[in-house]
């Protein structure tokens, strides 16, 4: 581990540059592997609490709080609690500049400190999110604009860690007016009183809360009941002017002022509009309308068992035989096929697509037909179901699956503890598309192997889920390094692909890998099981036993 020093870094020669964001979603009773930090680390929680081991220090993991690692050490994280714990894992490379060299900086850069906060706390989480939303992009400009995210997001860390004293109690102090704000915003509310009541000159206050928020105080007000109001709108037939006074609009005539300048249409329209309607960010960042319960949707993706454990039945979709066996969906639901074909998608007059792809001119091709929202299905399994469970109205079937399929997997994996050695690697194989030889990342099968208490993936392969690659080819000569002591090979149903699989399990340097030569093979026809959806995960978890 590295010696860490307190001494503040010179900030105006780092160059900052972020490597990935990855979502961690994991159930009561996790406890990590010991981890080695090869770049700098910031943890963000967002729900949870447990413990973070660093070297030989504890911290309490809670929400809303994050924690910088630096190159080289070593951590764990343990959830001992009684409900499951959600962070966002962001890594990035800090760079010093000097006169006439650059090397890479190693040390912690904000004066030694490990356990960090950001008032108010909730901007910490967005912005986390923004970076998770944008971790998937590949065009040069989204790319430049996941980074000035992430400068932004690294300002703020500095900004609000790296002095402490007085000028950290007064933003604590604010802070603290606006979670008074945010919860009386129905009262009636003075600027003067929230100064009097953090103890800060009027004039400082201002300038502290505009900037911690963005805003000014009485702006960040109005909006506050805006957004109240919005709620109070659609789900209430209450009269305008009852809407107002619950949010704090003592004048029906001003509330409906703020609320066209703030939305740019009047109450009563925004009401009967987001009735039918919501608006929606999805994964590579379109802002679209989509209907707040759809009922004809079709799913244009690989994971569609995601939707159907949620007790959703697209109408059309790319879809596993056994998985639509499972279902009886061969006859309520379509099969769009692959490549998509738009005309077909517009015969089956849906009112909403879910697109698991981020190619910008296929979206183009389907977005005029029905509101059209992009969808990660290389995302872990919790964060996908979280994703639809929140768009599509489902979040308690979400959670509750969820809830289900983490204790089925804890349970199967102790049953299966005395077949599994500690530590255990696993890697999924598969020839496709003729000759060409495939390792699987965070796509198909290899997300249900890996486990606290189950198989583990060898370090190429970790490089391939950490940014977040579904699958990699690689030539046999480089099968060593990515073959982990089990290997699950898929089974193509091509005849060419199934036919280099055998030609490579005659050959010596398979019967050289170790875990050939401990019998660990498994063969699986991939039309069957290599899928990452929800159900074929589920039902993963019934073939282990008999398959170990």
């Amino acid at each position: 581990m590295n010696n860490q020093k307190n001494e503040a870094a010179p900030l105006r020669n780092l160059l900052f540059h972020l490597s990935d964001t990855e979502a961690i979603d994991q159930p009561v009773g996790w406890e990590s592997e010991l981890y080695v930090s090869d770049s700098h680390t910031v943890i963000v929680i967002l729900k949870g609490q447990g413990s973070i081991y660093v070297g030989e220090h504890e911290y309490l993991l809670a929400a809303a709080k994050c924690y910088l690692l630096s190159p080289g050490q070593q951590y764990q994280l343990k959830n001992e609690y009684d409900c499951g714990i959600s962070l966002y894992r962001i890594t990035f490379s800090v760079i010093e500049v000097g006169k006439n060299t650059h090397k890479a900086y190693l040390r912690n850069f904000i004066s030694g400190r490990v356990e960090l906060t950001v008032f108010p706390s909730v901007r910490l989480i967005q912005m986390a999110q923004e970076l998770f939303e944008g971790h998937g992009e590949t065009g040069g400009l989204e790319v430049s604009k996941q980074q000035l995210r992430f400068h932004e997001f690294i300002h703020v860390l500095i900004e609000h860690n790296l002095h402490a004293g007085q000028s950290s109690h007064s933003k604590q102090a604010v802070e603290g007016t606006i979670r008074y704000m945010e919860s009386h915003y129905m009262d009636p509310i003075t600027v003067k009183e929230l100064a009097d009541s953090a103890h800060v000159p009027h004039w400082r206050y201002s300038s502290i809360f505009q900037e911690l928020t963005g805003k000014r105080p009485l702006e960040y007000l109005n909006d506050l009941r805006i957004d109240h109001s919005k709620h109070l709108l659609v789900r209430t037939n209450e009269p305008l002017r009852e809407v107002a006074r619950q949010v704090g609009f003592l004048d029906e005539y001003y509330f409906n002022r703020k609320f066209r300048q703030s939305t740019g249409i009047a109450p009563k329209q925004f009401a009967r509009y987001m009735r039918k309607y919501k608006k929606i960010k999805d994964w590579t960042g379109h802002i679209v309308d989509i209907p707040v319960k759809p009922e004809r949707i079709i799913y244009y993706g690989e994971t569609l068992g995601d939707l159907l454990v949620l007790g959703i039945e697209p109408i059309g979709g790319i879809f596993p035989m056994h998985v639509a066996a499972s279902r009886n969906l061969q006859q309520s639901m379509q099969d769009v096929g692959h490549p998509m074909n738009p005309d077909n998608l517009a015969k089956l007059r849906p009112d909403l697509i879910i697109f698991a792809n981020a190619d910008e001119r296929q979206y183009n091709l389907i977005s005029g037909i029905a509101p059209t929202v992009t969808f990660n299905s290389f995302a872990p399994l919790a964060v996908r179901l979280h994703v639809l469970g929140e768009m599509l109205d489902h979040r308690l079937e979400a959670e509750k699956w969820l809830n289900r399929y983490h204790a089925k997997a804890e349970a199967v994996w102790k049953q299966l503890s005395s077949l599994v050695d500690p530590g255990e690697t696993a890697s999924v194989l598969q020839y496709d598309h003729g000759r060409r030889l495939y390792v699987m990342g965070s796509a198909g099968l290899t997300p249900g192997l890996y486990h606290p208490h189950g198989f583990r993936p060898v370090s190429r392969v970790q490089k391939l889920l950490n940014n977040g690659e579904g699958f990699a080819e690689i030539s046999e000569e480089d099968l060593s390094a990515f073959a982990g002591g089990r290997l699950f090979m898929m089974q193509s149903k091509y005849a060419e692909s199934r036919a280099a699989m055998e030609d490579l399990m005659s050959s010596r340097s398979w019967r050289n890998l170790p875990a050939v030569q401990r019998g660990h093979i498994y063969e699986l026809e991939a039309s069957e099981w290599n899928y990452g959806d929800a159900i074929t995960q589920e039902l993963l978890l019934e073939l282990l036993p008999q398959l170990l």
